[in-house]
């Protein structure tokens, strides 16, 4: 199974796969230039796979916990179909190449996978 070194794709396989994946980004940034520019990569590749990208926003400071270890510069929440369209992306070629700009971008990069419980977000129109 081809991906980034960090990704836990094992993992995320042997959860339940019912439905909807939020994944949750949680982002140090080195280069945002950098940043950009995956993320102009991976837009067509979320998008093709059904996956939309539901909010994203700057880390503006630790409210509850440990104001360094816990600060995250940019934060954003990544719909997908399932946990295998998720995983479909991670193996494709294509962001094979977008995540050497990734990895340029980012100190730390950590993604929660969740599955959603309750939201009023609207489903995003297919």
């Amino acid at each position: 199974m081809a991906g980034p070194k960090e990704a836990n794709a094992s993992l995320i396989a042997s959860l339940p796969d019912v439905g909807p994946v939020v994944m949750i980004n949680y982002l140090r940034l080195r280069d945002a230039q950098a940043y950009k520019r995956y993320s102009e990569l991976t837009m067509p590749l979320i998008k093709a796979r059904g996956g939309t990208v539901l909010w994203a926003g700057d880390g503006e400071g630790v409210a509850f916990g440990d104001a360094q270890a816990d600060h995250w510069d940019y934060v954003v929440l990544v719909r997908y179909p399932s946990r295998a369209a998720f995983l479909d992306m991670l193996e494709s070629p294509e962001y094979q190449a977008a995540n050497l700009v990734r990895e340029q971008a980012v100190e730390r990069h950590v993604i929660l996978a969740s599955r959603e419980t309750y939201s009023k977000m609207a489903a995003p129109k297919a």
